[in-house]
């Protein structure tokens, strides 16, 4: 049982590897998308790396047509990102460790190579955390290629099998290259100076108790840092008006446009309602972590684009200014 891991909070942009998870569905892959952008627009040279089956960051920048992919394409104010691939990604190991690039080809179109592979748990994950550390590590004339990597991460419990993958294979392999390798990945994910784990949850039940989960398993057995989670979607209590302003405001609307007062209601008592459960779901957080929240709006009409992004991203420092 590896020691639980508390840093002290620093700037959300302070790492040279930041890693998003949270359940599907918390705007996980926009939360990547908008740290990207405000890194870019502080003058970081920025990289994204998607861990699905699609790429989905290059159309939250309307950039349409192929996304790049494996070898990976410049977004719009100039974040990179790519798509990792583990079958692109293990040729590219193979060549660099054996320097034969055609012995690499036929082994990679051997059925029987591919079944092998099939058959050995975790290696997915384990060249796609081989392919960032070769990222962080990059250099061009002494200088990083990359100021910071962040990780569009699997799903919540994916997400820790991905990062723990190190620690078992070590467990497994007594020696040798392989070892070594893996050993210098797992340094990569346990330095709190390099790495940061960011969850991203809704207000939710359900979310909740899963970023629950997360941050124990995170800090116990994967051993990464963790300094605060972002809670998304949170709906604030619906603002009473003065009574005589909104009278004011009623009677200047165009004859036919003052809505239904039952509406009106309705629409109240639901935002209400849902501002109650989201604050019951904060507070469970608040009691259950010893971490600060980084709370966001709920966003009515969706984030897509570069002028949206920045947007969520104002909001997404100031409250982390606040914390």
């Amino acid at each position: 049982m590896r020691a639980p891991v508390s840093p002290q909070l620093r700037p959300l942009l302070d790492r040279r590897l930041v890693v998003v998870s949270g359940k599907g569905g918390t705007g996980k892959t926009t939360l990547v998308a908008t740290l990207a952008l405000a890194a870019a627009d502080r003058g970081l040279r920025v990289a994204i790396v998607e861990t699905g089956r699609r790429q989905q960051i290059p159309a939250l920048f309307e950039v349409a047509g192929p996304g790049g992919d494996y070898e990976g394409i410049r977004l719009p104010e100039g974040p990179w990102a790519m798509r990792m691939e583990p079958y692109a990604a293990l040729a590219e190991y193979l060549q660099l460790q054996l320097r034969i690039p055609g012995l690499v080809t036929r082994l990679l179109d051997q059925a029987a190579f591919h079944a092998l592979l099939d058959a050995a748990p975790g290696w997915r994950e384990l060249i796609t955390l081989g392919k960032v550390w070769h990222l962080e590590q990059a250099r061009d004339r002494g200088e990083p290629v990359w100021d910071l990597l962040i990780i569009d991460a699997p799903a919540t419990g994916h997400g820790l099998t991905f990062l723990d993958v190190p620690g078992v294979v070590i467990q497994a392999v007594r020696a040798g290259p392989l070892r070594r390798h893996v050993e210098w990945v797992e340094a990569m994910v346990q330095d709190a100076e390099r790495t940061l784990l960011l969850p991203i949850t809704l207000p939710e039940e359900l979310p909740v108790r899963e970023t629950l989960e997360l941050v124990e398993r995170a800090r116990g057995e994967v051993g990464i840092a963790v300094d605060r989670i972002v809670v998304n979607g949170v709906v604030d209590e619906p603002l009473r008006p003065p009574l005589p302003d909104l009278a004011e405001r009623l009677a200047a609307l165009p004859p036919g446009g003052a809505p239904d007062p039952r509406a009106l209601v309705h629409a109240f008592v639901h935002r209400r309602e849902r501002a109650a459960l989201h604050r019951e779901a904060i507070e469970t957080l608040t009691h259950a972590l010893d971490l600060p929240l980084t709370l966001l709006p709920s966003l009515e009409s969706g984030v897509l684009g570069v002028g949206p992004l920045r947007s969520l991203g104002r909001a997404l420092f100031a409250a982390e200014a606040r914390t």
